[in-house]
Protein backbone atom coordinates (compact mmCIF):
# COMPACT_ATOMS: atom_id res chain seq x y z
CA UNK A 1 0.00 0.00 0.00
CA UNK A 2 1.48 3.03 -1.19
CA UNK A 3 1.44 6.72 0.20
CA UNK A 4 -0.88 7.64 -2.68
CA UNK A 5 -3.53 4.74 -2.96
CA UNK A 6 -3.72 4.71 1.17
CA UNK A 7 -7.03 5.34 1.84
CA UNK A 8 -6.40 6.24 5.33
CA UNK A 9 -4.32 9.31 7.01
CA UNK A 10 -0.38 8.71 6.62
CA UNK A 11 0.73 7.80 9.36
CA UNK A 12 3.64 10.66 9.11
CA UNK A 13 3.46 13.47 7.10
CA UNK A 14 5.67 15.88 6.06
CA UNK A 15 3.80 18.63 4.23
CA UNK A 16 5.79 21.25 2.14
CA UNK A 17 8.72 22.39 4.88
CA UNK A 18 11.41 24.68 4.44
CA UNK A 19 14.53 24.54 6.55
CA UNK A 20 17.08 27.20 6.89
CA UNK A 21 20.35 27.24 8.68
CA UNK A 22 21.81 29.96 10.62
CA UNK A 23 18.95 32.08 9.82
CA UNK A 24 20.29 32.42 6.13
CA UNK A 25 21.17 28.85 4.07
CA UNK A 26 17.99 27.69 2.89
CA UNK A 27 18.48 24.01 2.48
CA UNK A 28 15.20 22.08 2.63
CA UNK A 29 12.41 24.14 -0.50
CA UNK A 30 8.85 22.80 -0.25
CA UNK A 31 9.78 18.96 1.16
CA UNK A 32 6.56 16.68 1.01
CA UNK A 33 6.63 13.03 1.92
CA UNK A 34 4.24 10.78 3.77
CA UNK A 35 4.83 7.33 5.23
CA UNK A 36 2.16 5.12 5.79
CA UNK A 37 1.37 2.65 8.78
CA UNK A 38 3.54 -0.32 8.72
CA UNK A 39 5.77 -0.09 5.32
CA UNK A 40 9.44 1.11 4.75
CA UNK A 41 9.46 4.39 2.41
CA UNK A 42 13.16 5.43 1.30
CA UNK A 43 14.82 8.51 1.35
CA UNK A 44 17.00 8.97 -1.64
CA UNK A 45 19.62 11.24 -3.35
CA UNK A 46 23.43 12.18 -2.99
CA UNK A 47 25.56 13.59 -0.73
CA UNK A 48 23.87 17.15 0.37
CA UNK A 49 20.73 16.40 -1.27
CA UNK A 50 18.91 17.35 2.12
CA UNK A 51 18.04 13.47 3.32
CA UNK A 52 19.41 13.78 6.68
CA UNK A 53 17.95 17.15 7.09
CA UNK A 54 14.57 15.84 6.40
CA UNK A 55 14.47 13.28 9.13
CA UNK A 56 16.31 15.74 11.75
CA UNK A 57 13.65 18.28 10.95
CA UNK A 58 11.21 15.35 11.50
CA UNK A 59 12.45 14.18 14.70
CA UNK A 60 13.29 18.01 15.94
CA UNK A 61 16.75 17.67 16.14
CA UNK A 62 17.56 20.38 14.05
CA UNK A 63 17.60 23.04 16.97
CA UNK A 64 20.84 21.55 18.05
CA UNK A 65 22.43 22.60 14.96
CA UNK A 66 21.20 26.00 14.30
CA UNK A 67 18.69 24.93 12.32
CA UNK A 68 14.63 25.89 12.04
CA UNK A 69 11.70 24.52 10.04
CA UNK A 70 10.81 27.69 8.96
CA UNK A 71 7.56 26.77 6.73
CA UNK A 72 5.25 23.64 6.75
CA UNK A 73 4.10 21.32 9.02
CA UNK A 74 5.36 17.84 10.18
CA UNK A 75 2.03 15.23 11.58
CA UNK A 76 2.59 11.92 13.47
CA UNK A 77 -0.30 9.65 13.90
CA UNK A 78 -2.74 12.99 13.60
CA UNK A 79 -0.83 15.14 15.86
CA UNK A 80 1.67 17.93 14.81
CA UNK A 81 4.91 17.46 15.72
CA UNK A 82 7.28 19.77 14.68
CA UNK A 83 7.25 22.06 17.76
CA UNK A 84 7.64 18.94 20.78
CA UNK A 85 10.71 17.99 21.94
CA UNK A 86 13.05 14.93 20.60
CA UNK A 87 12.40 13.19 23.82
CA UNK A 88 8.34 13.78 23.44
CA UNK A 89 8.57 11.77 20.26
CA UNK A 90 10.43 8.66 21.45
CA UNK A 91 7.33 8.79 23.81
CA UNK A 92 4.71 8.65 21.40
CA UNK A 93 6.68 6.21 19.35
CA UNK A 94 8.79 8.15 16.49
CA UNK A 95 12.79 7.65 16.97
CA UNK A 96 15.75 8.27 15.33
CA UNK A 97 18.82 6.55 14.53
CA UNK A 98 21.66 8.78 13.73
CA UNK A 99 24.12 8.84 10.51
CA UNK A 100 27.21 7.80 11.69
CA UNK A 101 25.83 5.56 14.92
CA UNK A 102 27.06 7.67 17.74
CA UNK A 103 27.24 4.65 20.26
CA UNK A 104 28.59 5.13 23.73
CA UNK A 105 32.01 3.85 23.02
CA UNK A 106 33.28 3.73 26.98
CA UNK A 107 29.99 1.74 27.72
CA UNK A 108 29.47 -2.12 26.46
CA UNK A 109 26.77 -3.24 24.15
CA UNK A 110 24.18 -4.23 26.44
CA UNK A 111 24.82 -0.81 28.55
CA UNK A 112 24.20 1.24 25.36
CA UNK A 113 21.24 -0.92 24.73
CA UNK A 114 19.98 0.04 28.33
CA UNK A 115 19.91 3.39 27.42
CA UNK A 116 17.70 3.07 24.58
CA UNK A 117 14.45 2.19 27.32
CA UNK A 118 15.12 5.36 29.63
CA UNK A 119 11.86 6.73 28.33
CA UNK A 120 9.96 3.61 29.51
CA UNK A 121 9.15 2.74 33.27
CA UNK A 122 9.81 -0.93 33.16
CA UNK A 123 10.12 -3.71 35.85
CA UNK A 124 13.77 -5.82 35.61
CA UNK A 125 11.57 -8.51 33.94
CA UNK A 126 10.20 -5.97 31.04
CA UNK A 127 13.41 -4.89 30.65
CA UNK A 128 14.98 -8.08 30.58
CA UNK A 129 12.03 -9.15 27.87
CA UNK A 130 12.69 -5.59 26.00
CA UNK A 131 16.65 -6.99 25.69
CA UNK A 132 15.96 -10.59 24.64
CA UNK A 133 13.33 -9.35 21.09
CA UNK A 134 16.61 -7.16 20.22
CA UNK A 135 19.06 -10.22 20.76
CA UNK A 136 16.37 -12.55 18.95
CA UNK A 137 16.87 -9.86 16.29
CA UNK A 138 20.44 -8.98 16.30
CA UNK A 139 22.46 -12.33 18.01
CA UNK A 140 25.50 -11.48 17.13
CA UNK A 141 24.81 -8.13 19.60
CA UNK A 142 24.28 -10.90 22.31
CA UNK A 143 27.90 -12.66 21.73
CA UNK A 144 29.42 -9.15 21.65
CA UNK A 145 26.95 -7.71 24.75
CA UNK A 146 29.75 -7.35 27.43
CA UNK A 147 32.74 -6.05 24.83
CA UNK A 148 33.48 -1.75 25.08
CA UNK A 149 30.80 -0.48 21.91
CA UNK A 150 34.32 1.48 20.75
CA UNK A 151 35.90 -1.77 20.14
CA UNK A 152 32.97 -3.64 17.83
CA UNK A 153 33.10 -3.25 14.27
CA UNK A 154 31.18 -0.45 12.22
CA UNK A 155 28.53 -3.39 11.43
CA UNK A 156 28.12 -3.80 15.29
CA UNK A 157 27.98 -0.53 16.26
CA UNK A 158 25.51 -0.24 13.71
CA UNK A 159 23.34 -2.98 15.33
CA UNK A 160 23.53 -1.51 18.74
CA UNK A 161 22.25 1.80 17.29
CA UNK A 162 19.15 0.42 15.66
CA UNK A 163 18.53 -1.97 19.24
CA UNK A 164 19.13 0.61 20.98
CA UNK A 165 16.56 2.59 19.15
CA UNK A 166 13.99 -0.69 19.64
CA UNK A 167 14.17 -0.57 23.63
CA UNK A 168 12.31 2.32 23.29
CA UNK A 169 9.68 0.13 21.63
CA UNK A 170 9.24 2.64 18.75
CA UNK A 171 6.29 2.56 16.15
CA UNK A 172 8.46 3.97 13.45
CA UNK A 173 12.15 4.37 12.91
CA UNK A 174 13.85 7.09 10.99
CA UNK A 175 17.18 5.26 10.06
CA UNK A 176 19.73 7.87 8.46
CA UNK A 177 22.43 5.83 6.16
CA UNK A 178 22.62 2.90 7.55
CA UNK A 179 24.93 1.95 4.97
CA UNK A 180 27.50 4.27 5.57
CA UNK A 181 30.96 2.92 5.90
CA UNK A 182 29.85 -0.84 6.40
CA UNK A 183 30.60 -3.80 3.56
CA UNK A 184 27.98 -4.93 1.57
CA UNK A 185 27.50 -8.65 3.42
CA UNK A 186 26.67 -6.58 6.58
CA UNK A 187 24.79 -4.07 4.92
CA UNK A 188 21.99 -6.86 3.25
CA UNK A 189 22.13 -8.17 6.75
CA UNK A 190 20.81 -4.51 8.43
CA UNK A 191 18.21 -4.72 5.59
CA UNK A 192 16.65 -8.16 6.31
CA UNK A 193 16.60 -7.32 9.85
CA UNK A 194 15.13 -3.89 9.11
CA UNK A 195 12.54 -5.78 6.96
CA UNK A 196 11.78 -8.78 9.82
CA UNK A 197 11.25 -5.31 12.26
CA UNK A 198 9.05 -4.08 9.09
CA UNK A 199 7.09 -7.28 9.06
CA UNK A 200 7.07 -9.21 12.41
CA UNK A 201 6.53 -5.98 14.81
CA UNK A 202 4.92 -3.66 12.66
CA UNK A 203 7.99 -0.82 12.89
CA UNK A 204 7.43 1.56 10.10
CA UNK A 205 10.79 3.26 8.45
CA UNK A 206 11.91 5.79 6.95
CA UNK A 207 15.49 5.52 5.86
CA UNK A 208 17.80 7.96 3.85
CA UNK A 209 19.82 5.80 2.02
CA UNK A 210 22.44 6.71 -0.36
CA UNK A 211 22.42 3.19 -1.81
CA UNK A 212 19.71 3.47 -4.18
CA UNK A 213 19.85 -0.14 -5.04
CA UNK A 214 20.15 -1.73 -1.74
CA UNK A 215 16.60 1.19 -0.79
CA UNK A 216 14.37 0.29 -3.81
CA UNK A 217 14.87 -3.43 -2.76
CA UNK A 218 14.18 -3.43 0.56
CA UNK A 219 11.75 -0.15 0.36
CA UNK A 220 7.75 -0.37 -0.30
CA UNK A 221 7.49 3.15 -1.89
CA UNK A 222 11.13 6.37 -2.80
CA UNK A 223 11.28 9.64 -2.65
CA UNK A 224 14.34 11.14 -4.39
CA UNK A 225 15.61 14.59 -3.29
CA UNK A 226 18.17 16.92 -4.93
CA UNK A 227 19.29 20.20 -3.98
CA UNK A 228 16.66 20.31 -1.31
CA UNK A 229 13.29 19.15 -3.28
CA UNK A 230 11.80 15.82 -3.93
CA UNK A 231 12.39 15.13 -7.60
CA UNK A 232 10.94 12.19 -8.44
CA UNK A 233 8.26 9.86 -6.31
CA UNK A 234 7.02 6.29 -6.60
CA UNK A 235 7.06 2.61 -6.14
CA UNK A 236 10.25 0.98 -5.82
CA UNK A 237 9.76 -1.26 -8.37
CA UNK A 238 8.84 1.83 -10.53
CA UNK A 239 11.60 4.08 -9.60
CA UNK A 240 14.14 1.06 -9.66
CA UNK A 241 12.86 0.37 -13.37
CA UNK A 242 13.10 4.19 -14.45
CA UNK A 243 15.53 4.97 -17.03
CA UNK A 244 16.78 8.25 -15.22
CA UNK A 245 17.31 6.60 -11.65
CA UNK A 246 19.15 3.60 -13.63
CA UNK A 247 21.31 6.29 -15.13
CA UNK A 248 21.95 8.59 -12.80
CA UNK A 249 21.89 6.33 -8.97
CA UNK A 250 22.33 3.11 -10.29
CA UNK A 251 25.21 4.00 -12.72
CA UNK A 252 23.61 2.12 -15.66
CA UNK A 253 21.26 2.96 -18.39
CA UNK A 254 19.51 1.61 -21.96
CA UNK A 255 22.78 1.98 -23.40
CA UNK A 256 25.36 0.68 -20.80
CA UNK A 257 27.17 2.66 -18.23
CA UNK A 258 28.06 6.13 -18.77
CA UNK A 259 31.43 8.11 -18.54
CA UNK A 260 31.28 10.17 -15.49
CA UNK A 261 31.62 13.09 -17.86
CA UNK A 262 29.08 12.50 -20.26
CA UNK A 263 27.17 11.81 -17.27
CA UNK A 264 27.49 15.24 -15.53
CA UNK A 265 27.26 16.83 -19.19
CA UNK A 266 23.27 15.38 -19.25
CA UNK A 267 22.96 16.39 -15.99
CA UNK A 268 23.43 19.45 -16.43
CA UNK A 269 20.71 19.16 -19.41
CA UNK A 270 18.41 17.22 -17.40
CA UNK A 271 15.71 19.38 -15.94
CA UNK A 272 14.46 17.13 -12.82
CA UNK A 273 12.48 20.64 -11.68
CA UNK A 274 10.85 21.53 -14.42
Amino acid sequence: MTPETNPSPPYLAVNNIEVIYDHVILVLKGVSLQVPRGSVVALMGGNGAGKSTTLKAISTLLRGERGDVTKGSVTFDGERIDQLTPNALVQRGLSQVMEGRHCFGHLTIEENLLTGAYTRRLSRRELQQALDKVYHYFPRLKERRTSQAGYTSGGEQQMCAIGRSLMAQPSMILLDEPSMGLAPQIVEEIFEIVKDLNRKENVSFLLAEQNTTVALRYADFGYILENGRVVMEGEAAALAANEDVKEFYLGVSGAGRKSFRDMKFYRRRKRWLA
